[in-house]
């Protein structure tokens, strides 16, 4: 069992919403600038979402924790 391409692409899209609102709620209370929190959001957004798209394709290799989907079959049947 592994996911798609795709599946690991909507999950990197959706994960750094969530995270760049963070980043930027936390930049803003930090800073106090607008202009540094879009900054900061601004970059944080793709470097961040590239970084997380390579990291669930290397985990999508490791087996560890995963069963085939043979297994289920056998387990069910």
């Amino acid at each position: 069992m592994y996911e798609k391409t795709h599946r690991s692409l909507l999950k990197s899209i959706s994960w750094r919403i969530v995270g760049t609102v963070d980043t930027m709620i936390i930049s803003y209370l930090i800073t106090g600038s607008i202009v540094t929190t879009f900054s900061i959001g601004g970059i944080e957004v793709f470097t961040k979402m590239l970084l997380y798209f390579f990291h669930e394709r290397v985990w999508n290799k490791i087996n560890l924790g995963k069963k085939r989907e043979f297994e289920n079959v056998v387990s069910e049947g």
